[in-house]
């Protein structure tokens, strides 16, 4: 199977910004070129790699392997710009917003590493809510924001106009119950549970799971209490009031006393991205370094947690 790299980058636009139009202004060719673009990607692939719906384009598994191909492709050509415009040219300030779980673990254990290998570089983090978050980055406070979607729904949402996604990681949910309150997770109905699920803030990714399970299975999904902060949520389940959704990277260097973590089917996963504004603007060297860096320190992460 042989076929042009560079359409692979054509299909990774399309995948980032949701449709074919939202991806030619992107890449500021014609909507025309891009899907010719993509017609020909798929005769050399030998199948379909794209679903056209109502609310856009979505990605089949086929198309979900390519645009993994052409993001490594952007990787590697971003990783050779850099060089070739020397490490000491790197200087500015990037202020990156993004939830508890993703900052404490991926981003803040790399800052020393980075601030070595780009000295002239400032990273400065700004952890919120993401209303809170999303409002500064409108406002061109942030120059970028780390998202989370509950997958099934992260193709679903559209992005305000100028405004594109990176894919950085994809972790499962874990269900979080009192430590022996279940003895097996063989057929576990999860409309059933001896115990109340514990709601969380309105705009968390895992609302959407709650969501999902309701819909799937037909069941009145009754919450009590509402917490923020995982630590919250373990200590809540620890006693006894309740289970909870939470995703892997929230439970990384926490301590699980008197919880069991469960590993449960049909529970979906975690999608995070980088938020960002498109590149029909002058291009930032700095920050298209920071967002090389997040994307490596997420795949070194996914790496790990997989192995």
């Amino acid at each position: 199977m042989e076929m042009d790299p560079r359409r692979l980058l054509v299909l990774l636009a399309v995948a980032r910004t949701g449709g074919v139009l939202a991806a030619a202004d992107e890449l500021r060719i014609t909507p025309s070129a891009v899907s010719q673009q993509l017609t020909k990607l798929e005769s050399e692939a030998g199948q379909a790699l794209l679903l056209r719906t109502p609310k856009g384009s979505v990605l089949t598994p086929a198309g979900l392997a390519m645009a993994e191909a052409g993001e490594e492709i952007e990787r590697a050509l971003n990783v050779a710009r850099s060089r070739v415009q020397g490490q000491a040219e790197v200087a500015g300030v990037v202020r990156v917003g993004g939830f508890t779980s993703f900052m404490r673990t991926v981003v803040i254990p790399r800052l020393p590493e980075w601030r070595i290998q780009y000295p002239q570089l400032q990273i400065q983090l700004v952890e919120d809510a993401f209303p809170a978050l999303m409002r500064l980055f409108r406002q061109r406070q942030l120059d970028a924001v780390v998202v989370e979607h509950d997958s099934t729904t992260s193709n679903q949402r559209p992005l305000a106009a100028g405004m594109v996604e990176e894919p950085l990681l994809d972790e499962p949910w874990k269900l979080v119950v009192p430590a022996g309150s279940l003895l097996t997770t063989d057929n576990l109905d999860l409309s059933r549970l001896p115990l109340p699920w514990l709601g969380v803030e309105p705009s968390a990714a895992n609302i959407a799971v709650l969501g999902r399970l309701r819909h799937s299975t037909g069941a009145q999904i009754e919450t009590i209490h509402q917490y923020q902060d995982t630590l919250t949520a373990l200590a809540l389940v620890a006693a006894g009031e309740g289970v909870a959704i939470v995703p892997t990277l929230a439970l990384t260097g926490v301590v699980h006393d008197q919880v069991d973590i469960l590993d449960v089917p049909g529970l979906g996963t975690r999608h995070i991205a980088l938020r960002r504004f498109d590149r029909r603007r002058p291009t930032s060297l700095p920050l298209d370094t920071v967002a090389r860096l997040l994307r490596e320190s997420a795949a070194a992460f996914d790496t790990r947690s997989t192995s």
